[in-house]
């Protein structure tokens, strides 16, 4: 008998955020907190993976082959420690974190249909990054069945401090309207 895992997750309300551990889904988890708190809403933590790019569970003896359900719980322990630490460990609001077994546009657009608002990070590739919407921020804003906020860098890249040139003077602050 096959072993089920989530697919997909059902919602009543409240605000979904796409993580998958990047910096990018980490600002959106931090803008979608603060949302949760100003609505008093749920904070729903949504994790897609597949086995393919999930680390391998570190309690799975060498030589045997974790199971989905493995890879699911593993998926989960992961975004759990990493909600806590960015967000500490008693917010004043719910959070529910949830890991589904789907592509992650498959699975935010499917979590929008029963939510009031969807928050995803801003993930661009190649050299205009900051300028480009990822592939999965694109197909959230076309199909999302709810309001979608995008979580965009407050910098682009090449002026943040961490990853400015060393020696260079700080870069004036952007020009923030119109990027949400």
């Amino acid at each position: 008998m096959a072993e089920k895992v989530r697919e997909t997750v059902d919602f009543d309300g409240g605000i979904v955020v796409g993580v998958d551990g990047s910096e990018s889904s980490i600002h959106a988890l931090h803008l979608a907190a603060a949302e949760a708190r100003c609505r008093n809403a749920v904070l729903h933590v949504l994790c897609a993976w597949s086995v393919r790019l999930v680390p391998r569970p570190a309690d799975c003896p060498p030589g045997q082959v974790p199971s989905l359900r493995e890879y699911e719980q593993e998926v989960l322990r992961r975004i759990r420690a990493r909600v806590t630490e960015e967000l500490g460990e008693n917010p004043p609001y719910p959070i529910e974190i949830h890991a589904v077994h789907a592509p992650p546009n498959q699975a935010l657009i499917e979590a929008s249909k029963r939510t009031d608002l969807l928050v995803v990070g801003h993930r661009g590739r190649g050299g205009l990054r900051d300028l480009v919407l990822g592939s999965v921020a694109e197909v959230c804003v076309r199909q999302a069945r709810c309001p979608v906020l995008i979580a965009r860098p407050s910098q682009p890249a090449e002026t943040r401090p961490e990853t400015a040139a060393a020696g260079q003077p700080p870069a004036e602050e952007p020009d923030l309207a119109g990027q949400v």
